[in-house]
């Protein structure tokens, strides 16, 4: 192509994800696709506009992928975004529940055992 016309946008092209993250990868938290996220401050007018979109959809706390979904962004691309937002004390991220251990086999037994004594 000639400089007269310039190269037509492509939609995947990772440059914009790059603009938006600001270049920054490596330094990103780890996040779960269930992490809830909760906004701790009022969007400010000087943030990139995914930013403030994170704040202002979770006043009510969704999760990473949720967040994700709904900006249309790559999961790694949102943590990164989320990363900033936390170290700036602008949302805050809960960790998912672990899962409860199961009890051992055999205590399910000798109390199913002990049940059906009574």
């Amino acid at each position: 192509m000639t400089s007269d016309n310039p190269k037509p946008w492509e939609e995947g092209t990772p440059v914009p994800l790059y603009v938006i993250t600001g270049g920054e990868g490596s330094s990103a938290k780890t996040f779960d696709l269930v992490t809830l996220i909760a906004t701790r401050a009022v969007p400010d007018p000087s943030m990139q506009p995914e930013q403030a979109s994170i704040l202002t959809m979770c006043e009510y706390p969704l999760s990473v992928a949720e967040v994700s979904a709904y900006l249309s962004l790559p999961f790694s691309v949102v943590t990164v975004l989320l990363s900033q937002l936390v170290d700036d004390q602008r949302v805050e991220a809960i960790a998912p529940v672990p899962v409860a251990a199961f009890p051992d086999r055999g205590l399910l037994e000798a109390v199913i055992h002990g049940l059906r004594r009574l």
